[in-house]
Protein backbone atom coordinates (compact mmCIF):
# COMPACT_ATOMS: atom_id res chain seq x y z
CA UNK A 1 0.00 0.00 0.00
CA UNK A 2 1.15 3.26 -1.07
CA UNK A 3 2.09 5.89 1.81
CA UNK A 4 0.19 8.32 2.74
CA UNK A 5 1.72 12.04 1.52
CA UNK A 6 2.27 14.36 4.20
CA UNK A 7 0.79 17.80 3.70
CA UNK A 8 0.97 20.71 5.88
CA UNK A 9 -2.36 22.07 6.88
CA UNK A 10 -2.35 26.32 8.37
CA UNK A 11 -6.16 26.41 9.30
CA UNK A 12 -5.65 30.20 9.92
CA UNK A 13 -7.22 32.20 12.84
CA UNK A 14 -10.42 32.70 10.66
CA UNK A 15 -13.11 30.79 9.22
CA UNK A 16 -10.62 28.27 8.15
CA UNK A 17 -10.56 27.43 11.79
CA UNK A 18 -14.24 25.82 11.14
CA UNK A 19 -13.50 24.19 8.14
CA UNK A 20 -10.47 22.45 8.61
CA UNK A 21 -11.56 19.29 9.78
CA UNK A 22 -14.84 19.30 7.37
CA UNK A 23 -12.59 20.04 4.46
CA UNK A 24 -9.70 17.16 5.72
CA UNK A 25 -12.93 14.27 6.68
CA UNK A 26 -14.30 15.30 2.22
CA UNK A 27 -10.73 14.51 1.44
CA UNK A 28 -10.63 10.93 3.25
CA UNK A 29 -14.01 9.90 2.46
CA UNK A 30 -12.77 10.90 -1.25
CA UNK A 31 -9.57 8.37 -0.58
CA UNK A 32 -7.48 11.09 -0.45
CA UNK A 33 -4.39 9.74 1.07
CA UNK A 34 -2.61 12.43 3.23
CA UNK A 35 -1.60 12.90 6.53
CA UNK A 36 -2.06 16.67 7.83
CA UNK A 37 0.52 18.43 9.88
CA UNK A 38 -1.34 20.95 11.30
CA UNK A 39 0.16 24.07 12.41
CA UNK A 40 -2.23 26.35 14.59
CA UNK A 41 -0.14 29.42 14.78
CA UNK A 42 1.05 31.01 12.29
CA UNK A 43 2.85 33.98 13.64
CA UNK A 44 5.55 34.63 15.87
CA UNK A 45 5.50 37.28 18.83
CA UNK A 46 8.18 39.60 16.89
CA UNK A 47 8.00 37.71 13.30
CA UNK A 48 4.42 37.39 11.13
CA UNK A 49 5.44 33.89 10.55
CA UNK A 50 6.70 31.84 12.91
CA UNK A 51 9.82 28.91 12.52
CA UNK A 52 7.93 25.95 13.51
CA UNK A 53 5.55 27.14 10.53
CA UNK A 54 8.59 27.40 7.53
CA UNK A 55 10.44 24.35 8.57
CA UNK A 56 7.27 22.29 8.22
CA UNK A 57 6.30 23.52 4.85
CA UNK A 58 10.19 22.79 3.64
CA UNK A 59 9.96 19.25 5.24
CA UNK A 60 6.68 18.39 3.52
CA UNK A 61 6.68 20.86 0.08
CA UNK A 62 3.10 21.25 0.22
CA UNK A 63 0.63 22.78 2.13
CA UNK A 64 -3.30 24.04 2.48
CA UNK A 65 -3.70 27.40 3.84
CA UNK A 66 -7.02 29.51 4.84
CA UNK A 67 -6.93 33.27 5.52
CA UNK A 68 -4.96 34.73 8.52
CA UNK A 69 -5.65 38.08 10.25
CA UNK A 70 -3.27 40.93 9.87
CA UNK A 71 -2.56 42.43 12.53
CA UNK A 72 -2.37 46.47 12.91
CA UNK A 73 0.89 47.51 11.62
CA UNK A 74 2.49 44.23 10.84
CA UNK A 75 2.68 42.80 7.65
CA UNK A 76 0.47 40.43 6.18
CA UNK A 77 1.60 36.31 7.23
CA UNK A 78 0.71 35.60 3.87
CA UNK A 79 2.32 38.58 2.01
CA UNK A 80 5.58 37.30 4.55
CA UNK A 81 5.47 33.50 3.82
CA UNK A 82 5.74 34.12 0.24
CA UNK A 83 8.98 35.65 0.64
CA UNK A 84 10.01 33.83 3.41
CA UNK A 85 9.62 30.55 1.25
CA UNK A 86 10.17 32.67 -2.14
CA UNK A 87 6.85 31.19 -3.67
CA UNK A 88 7.31 33.63 -6.41
CA UNK A 89 4.92 32.31 -9.01
CA UNK A 90 0.72 33.03 -7.87
CA UNK A 91 -1.32 31.10 -9.43
CA UNK A 92 -5.37 32.08 -9.56
CA UNK A 93 -7.85 29.42 -11.59
CA UNK A 94 -10.57 31.46 -12.72
CA UNK A 95 -12.78 28.73 -13.80
CA UNK A 96 -16.99 28.77 -14.14
CA UNK A 97 -17.82 25.93 -12.21
CA UNK A 98 -21.42 24.01 -13.25
CA UNK A 99 -24.07 24.72 -11.30
CA UNK A 100 -22.65 27.71 -9.87
CA UNK A 101 -24.54 31.18 -10.98
CA UNK A 102 -22.19 33.39 -13.09
CA UNK A 103 -22.00 36.09 -15.46
CA UNK A 104 -19.81 34.25 -18.01
CA UNK A 105 -20.28 29.94 -17.72
CA UNK A 106 -17.91 29.49 -19.89
CA UNK A 107 -14.67 31.67 -18.69
CA UNK A 108 -12.03 29.57 -17.99
CA UNK A 109 -8.74 31.78 -17.43
CA UNK A 110 -5.76 31.67 -15.66
CA UNK A 111 -4.02 34.70 -13.66
CA UNK A 112 -0.22 34.61 -12.81
CA UNK A 113 1.19 36.87 -10.28
CA UNK A 114 4.46 37.82 -9.84
CA UNK A 115 4.73 37.76 -5.77
CA UNK A 116 7.90 38.98 -4.33
CA UNK A 117 8.16 42.54 -5.55
CA UNK A 118 6.42 45.60 -7.27
CA UNK A 119 4.62 47.70 -4.43
CA UNK A 120 4.27 44.48 -2.20
CA UNK A 121 8.03 45.02 -1.03
CA UNK A 122 6.68 46.80 1.29
CA UNK A 123 9.60 49.92 1.22
CA UNK A 124 7.49 53.14 2.17
CA UNK A 125 8.54 55.75 4.38
CA UNK A 126 7.15 59.45 5.52
CA UNK A 127 9.28 61.80 3.72
CA UNK A 128 7.28 65.04 5.10
CA UNK A 129 4.79 65.11 7.43
CA UNK A 130 1.42 64.23 5.66
CA UNK A 131 4.13 63.31 2.60
CA UNK A 132 4.71 58.85 2.26
CA UNK A 133 6.13 57.40 -0.35
CA UNK A 134 5.68 53.92 -1.28
CA UNK A 135 8.39 52.21 -3.66
CA UNK A 136 7.21 49.89 -6.95
CA UNK A 137 10.48 47.53 -7.38
CA UNK A 138 10.58 45.59 -10.21
CA UNK A 139 13.76 43.59 -10.90
CA UNK A 140 14.96 41.71 -14.32
CA UNK A 141 15.62 38.87 -12.21
CA UNK A 142 12.61 38.41 -10.79
CA UNK A 143 10.29 39.28 -14.14
CA UNK A 144 12.51 36.56 -16.18
CA UNK A 145 11.67 33.87 -13.79
CA UNK A 146 7.82 34.42 -14.06
CA UNK A 147 7.87 34.66 -17.28
CA UNK A 148 9.47 31.52 -18.07
CA UNK A 149 7.36 30.18 -15.26
CA UNK A 150 4.15 31.30 -17.09
CA UNK A 151 5.11 29.75 -20.60
CA UNK A 152 5.95 26.95 -18.87
CA UNK A 153 2.78 26.40 -17.31
CA UNK A 154 1.27 27.79 -20.53
CA UNK A 155 2.44 25.04 -22.87
CA UNK A 156 2.14 22.19 -20.09
CA UNK A 157 -1.60 23.18 -20.12
CA UNK A 158 -2.46 23.46 -23.55
CA UNK A 159 -2.73 26.72 -23.51
CA UNK A 160 -1.42 29.11 -26.43
CA UNK A 161 -2.35 32.90 -25.38
CA UNK A 162 -0.51 34.92 -23.05
CA UNK A 163 -1.22 38.47 -21.96
CA UNK A 164 1.20 40.93 -20.60
CA UNK A 165 -0.42 43.02 -18.20
CA UNK A 166 0.76 46.57 -17.65
CA UNK A 167 1.53 50.01 -16.99
CA UNK A 168 4.42 50.61 -19.26
CA UNK A 169 2.77 54.15 -20.72
CA UNK A 170 3.20 55.61 -17.45
CA UNK A 171 5.68 54.01 -15.54
CA UNK A 172 7.99 54.08 -17.90
CA UNK A 173 11.01 51.92 -16.10
CA UNK A 174 9.41 49.81 -14.26
CA UNK A 175 6.36 48.62 -15.83
CA UNK A 176 8.35 49.40 -18.69
CA UNK A 177 10.79 46.47 -17.57
CA UNK A 178 8.29 44.23 -17.60
CA UNK A 179 6.76 44.52 -20.45
CA UNK A 180 10.42 44.76 -21.86
CA UNK A 181 10.83 41.21 -20.63
CA UNK A 182 8.10 39.85 -20.96
CA UNK A 183 8.38 40.44 -24.54
CA UNK A 184 12.09 38.95 -24.70
CA UNK A 185 10.65 35.89 -23.36
CA UNK A 186 8.18 35.27 -25.46
CA UNK A 187 10.52 34.97 -28.09
CA UNK A 188 11.64 31.37 -26.59
CA UNK A 189 7.82 30.45 -26.96
CA UNK A 190 6.41 31.07 -30.61
CA UNK A 191 3.75 28.72 -30.15
CA UNK A 192 2.36 30.58 -27.65
CA UNK A 193 0.77 34.05 -28.87
CA UNK A 194 1.16 36.88 -26.88
CA UNK A 195 0.08 40.37 -26.87
CA UNK A 196 0.69 43.59 -24.08
CA UNK A 197 -2.26 44.91 -22.41
CA UNK A 198 -2.51 48.31 -20.13
CA UNK A 199 -3.79 47.16 -17.01
CA UNK A 200 -7.36 49.61 -16.66
CA UNK A 201 -8.00 48.60 -20.21
CA UNK A 202 -7.64 44.93 -19.42
CA UNK A 203 -10.16 45.39 -16.41
CA UNK A 204 -12.83 46.86 -19.14
CA UNK A 205 -12.08 44.05 -21.60
CA UNK A 206 -12.33 41.59 -18.61
CA UNK A 207 -15.63 42.74 -17.91
CA UNK A 208 -17.17 43.32 -21.13
CA UNK A 209 -15.63 40.06 -22.89
CA UNK A 210 -13.19 37.93 -20.91
CA UNK A 211 -13.06 34.60 -23.07
CA UNK A 212 -10.81 36.61 -25.07
CA UNK A 213 -8.19 35.68 -22.58
CA UNK A 214 -6.29 33.05 -21.47
CA UNK A 215 -2.89 33.25 -19.70
CA UNK A 216 -2.26 36.64 -18.06
CA UNK A 217 0.88 37.63 -16.68
CA UNK A 218 0.48 40.44 -14.03
CA UNK A 219 2.81 41.84 -11.34
CA UNK A 220 2.20 41.79 -7.51
CA UNK A 221 -0.31 44.62 -7.66
CA UNK A 222 -1.80 44.03 -10.83
CA UNK A 223 -2.29 40.59 -10.12
CA UNK A 224 -4.26 40.73 -6.77
CA UNK A 225 -7.05 43.20 -8.35
CA UNK A 226 -7.15 41.09 -11.61
CA UNK A 227 -7.69 37.67 -9.83
CA UNK A 228 -10.06 39.62 -7.19
CA UNK A 229 -12.00 41.09 -10.37
CA UNK A 230 -12.10 37.58 -12.13
CA UNK A 231 -13.77 35.59 -9.18
CA UNK A 232 -16.33 37.93 -9.34
CA UNK A 233 -16.88 36.92 -12.97
CA UNK A 234 -17.19 33.49 -12.15
CA UNK A 235 -19.73 33.53 -9.15
CA UNK A 236 -17.18 34.39 -6.59
CA UNK A 237 -15.45 33.02 -3.94
CA UNK A 238 -17.05 29.44 -4.69
CA UNK A 239 -15.25 29.08 -8.07
CA UNK A 240 -11.61 29.95 -7.48
CA UNK A 241 -8.48 29.08 -5.87
CA UNK A 242 -4.79 30.13 -5.36
CA UNK A 243 -1.73 28.33 -5.75
CA UNK A 244 1.84 30.07 -4.46
CA UNK A 245 4.33 28.30 -6.01
CA UNK A 246 8.13 28.21 -5.84
CA UNK A 247 10.96 25.80 -6.37
CA UNK A 248 11.03 23.68 -3.82
CA UNK A 249 7.34 24.31 -2.14
CA UNK A 250 3.65 24.94 -2.89
CA UNK A 251 0.88 26.22 -1.21
CA UNK A 252 -2.54 26.39 -1.88
CA UNK A 253 -4.58 28.66 -0.19
CA UNK A 254 -8.28 29.50 0.02
CA UNK A 255 -7.84 33.45 -1.27
CA UNK A 256 -10.73 34.65 -0.04
CA UNK A 257 -13.06 33.48 3.31
CA UNK A 258 -12.89 35.74 6.09
CA UNK A 259 -15.77 36.17 7.39
CA UNK A 260 -15.46 36.42 11.18
CA UNK A 261 -19.02 36.79 11.76
CA UNK A 262 -19.43 33.24 10.84
CA UNK A 263 -17.39 31.57 13.16
CA UNK A 264 -18.49 28.75 15.42
CA UNK A 265 -22.27 29.27 13.72
CA UNK A 266 -21.84 25.88 10.70
CA UNK A 267 -22.89 28.02 8.09
CA UNK A 268 -20.25 28.80 6.11
CA UNK A 269 -19.86 28.23 2.47
CA UNK A 270 -17.35 25.01 2.38
CA UNK A 271 -16.18 25.57 -1.25
CA UNK A 272 -13.33 28.07 -1.27
CA UNK A 273 -11.32 25.96 1.33
CA UNK A 274 -12.52 22.61 -0.85
CA UNK A 275 -11.42 23.64 -4.09
CA UNK A 276 -8.10 24.32 -3.67
CA UNK A 277 -7.99 20.72 -1.33
CA UNK A 278 -9.14 18.97 -4.93
CA UNK A 279 -6.25 21.24 -6.98
CA UNK A 280 -3.71 19.84 -4.21
CA UNK A 281 -4.74 16.53 -4.70
CA UNK A 282 -3.95 16.49 -8.13
CA UNK A 283 -0.34 18.24 -7.83
CA UNK A 284 0.60 15.40 -5.76
CA UNK A 285 -0.49 12.67 -8.00
CA UNK A 286 -4.01 11.33 -6.53
CA UNK A 287 -6.13 12.04 -9.32
CA UNK A 288 -9.12 9.96 -8.88
CA UNK A 289 -9.92 11.32 -5.24
CA UNK A 290 -9.54 14.75 -6.52
CA UNK A 291 -11.74 13.97 -9.14
CA UNK A 292 -14.66 12.37 -7.25
CA UNK A 293 -14.31 15.38 -5.04
CA UNK A 294 -14.93 17.66 -8.14
CA UNK A 295 -17.76 15.73 -9.62
CA UNK A 296 -19.36 15.76 -6.36
CA UNK A 297 -19.51 19.62 -5.94
CA UNK A 298 -20.66 19.79 -9.29
CA UNK A 299 -23.31 17.63 -8.45
CA UNK A 300 -24.23 19.66 -5.09
CA UNK A 301 -23.67 22.92 -6.95
CA UNK A 302 -26.46 21.30 -9.82
CA UNK A 303 -29.33 19.98 -7.32
CA UNK A 304 -29.02 23.40 -5.53
CA UNK A 305 -31.16 21.93 -2.36
CA UNK A 306 -28.21 21.64 0.05
CA UNK A 307 -26.75 25.02 -0.95
CA UNK A 308 -25.30 27.37 2.37
CA UNK A 309 -26.98 31.30 2.35
CA UNK A 310 -24.09 32.84 -0.15
CA UNK A 311 -24.89 30.49 -2.33
CA UNK A 312 -28.70 30.94 -2.59
CA UNK A 313 -30.09 28.31 0.01
CA UNK A 314 -30.45 27.82 3.58
CA UNK A 315 -27.99 24.56 4.32
CA UNK A 316 -25.54 24.67 7.69
CA UNK A 317 -22.05 23.73 6.71
CA UNK A 318 -22.62 20.30 8.06
CA UNK A 319 -25.11 19.57 5.71
CA UNK A 320 -23.57 20.73 2.28
CA UNK A 321 -20.68 18.61 3.30
CA UNK A 322 -23.28 15.89 4.36
CA UNK A 323 -24.35 16.55 0.17
CA UNK A 324 -21.09 16.44 -0.68
CA UNK A 325 -19.88 13.06 0.35
CA UNK A 326 -23.31 11.37 -0.48
CA UNK A 327 -22.73 12.53 -3.68
CA UNK A 328 -19.02 10.99 -4.25
CA UNK A 329 -19.34 8.22 -6.90
CA UNK A 330 -17.15 4.79 -6.67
Amino acid sequence: MKAARTVTLMPGDLIGRDLAGPITELVAAAGGEIEWEWVSKVSGDDTPICGDCLESIKRNGVALKAPFVTPEGRQSPSVALRKALDLYAGVRHVRSLPGLKSRYPALDMVVIRENTEDVYAGLEHEVHPGVVESIKVVTRAATERIFRFAYRYARANGRRKLAIIHKANIMKQSDGLFLKVGKEISADYPDIETRGLIVDNTCMQLVQWPMQFDVLVCGNLYGDIISDLGAGLVGGISAVWGMDMGDDSVVFEAIHGRVPQLMGKDVANPLPMLMPAIHLLRHIGQHQPADRLARAVEAVLTASEHLTADLGGSAKTSEMVAAITGALDD
